[in-house]
């Protein structure tokens, strides 16, 4: 039976964050969607990893985007685990479950980012698993030039009514909002819009509770096990 919900970097809370064995273990329980993080190397491949820079996830040290991905596939996460690199995780993912492509721009800290994400997409033939969110809102905008078919997702900390003209204007189907600022009144809004709403990230066994009540949603979270308990009718 498949979870509906939203494995945040794989499984975090058993495995290392954005590696291949996280990304397996949230295949193995069924889940309907997982989320990944992209920056850019140097030379220009993307690759998968949440911060900015190795510092804290690898062994090594500096910014992603100041070393080449024969450098960064020399370091290693807990020791053992290599920085996937987006085709990699694609293909481990392909055909198994929707995949929420994170992109990590801010402003122009990755020029060439949307552009390259989406060539590896199609070039896996991938456009119809995936969709592409992000923080930097002017990114979605210029993927949604770049490609006028591929899911698209805001993410916003907050709940605010005036992210739906925008997402009108780029075709964009996701929102994905800080789950605290979820109101009963933010849902009917998304409801009225017809926007799949994804809360984050949710860990807390009485958020997973209230959340649960909402089949619609896609629920982010750390702790995959507990929310399939709810997903499956447990508790």
């Amino acid at each position: 039976m498949s979870i509906r919900g939203v494995a945040h970097r794989g499984y975090p809370k058993r495995y290392p964050e954005n590696t291949l064995v996280s990304f397996q273990a949230a295949v193995e329980l069924s889940y309907s969607h997982l989320e990944l993080d992209v920056q850019l190397s140097k030379d220009g491949v993307p690759v998968v990893i949440h911060d900015t820079s190795v510092d804290r996830m690898t062994d090594g040290k500096g910014r992603v985007n100041e070393l080449t991905l024969a450098e960064l596939k020399e370091l290693r996460i807990a020791g053992t685990e290599p920085i996937p690199t987006l085709e990699e995780a694609l293909l481990l993912l392909k055909d198994r479950l929707i995949v929420d492509i994170e992109l990590k721009q801010m402003g122009s800290l990755y020029p060439g980012l949307e552009r390259e994400v989406l060539n590896t997409v199609k070039r896996l033939d991938m456009r119809e698993q995936t969709f592409l969110t992000s923080f930097d809102h002017y990114a979605l905008s210029r993927v949604r030039e770049l490609d006028d078919r591929i899911g698209l997702g805001v993410i916003n900390s907050g709940a605010s009514p005036a992210l739906f003209p925008f997402m009108k204007e780029i075709r964009c189907r996701y929102i994905s909002v800080h789950h605290p600022y979820i109101s009963d009144e933010f849902l009917q809004i998304c409801r009225r819009e017809e926007a799949v709403l994804i809360p984050y990230t949710v860990d807390r066994e009485s958020d997973m509770a209230r959340f649960s009540r909402y089949p619609e949603l896609l629920i982010c979270t750390n702790e995959l096990e507990k929310w399939a308990a709810f997903a499956q009718g447990g508790s």
